[in-house]
């Protein structure tokens, strides 16, 4: 599956300048990697998200969020947000930063 480049250009020009911060294809799309922990990704046209488990719930009531389910199945803790909740320069700021806190939160993997 492709992944939106554009979008992917955004989440790298909220991510410049960070440390530990690293990409790779997976998942179909595109991942972006905190200390070898997702944070978020391009799959297709959607963001994805790594939320954690305790703000999963949350993360699902806002504006363009659905539960990630590529497998067939939901991955409780990750999210996929469309355009709707990640078309604004701030939503998507704002995206971005919840998936770099919780991959943040993981012990680092060697």
């Amino acid at each position: 599956m492709a992944y939106d480049e554009r979008l992917a250009d955004r989440v790298r020009e909220v991510l410049k300048r960070r440390r530990g911060v690293s990409e790779k294809k997976m998942f179909g799309g595109l991942s972006f990697l905190v200390n070898g922990h997702m944070a978020c990704g391009v799959v297709g046209k959607d963001l994805c998200v790594r939320v954690g488990p305790d703000a999963y719930d949350a993360a699902l009531k806002k504006a363009g969020a659905r539960e990630m389910d590529f497998t067939g199945r939901p991955m409780k803790g990750m999210v996929y947000v469309s355009r709707r909740g990640h078309g604004r320069a701030p939503s998507l700021k704002a995206w971005v930063e919840q998936g770099l806190s919780y991959a943040r939160s993981l012990p680092p993997k060697s």
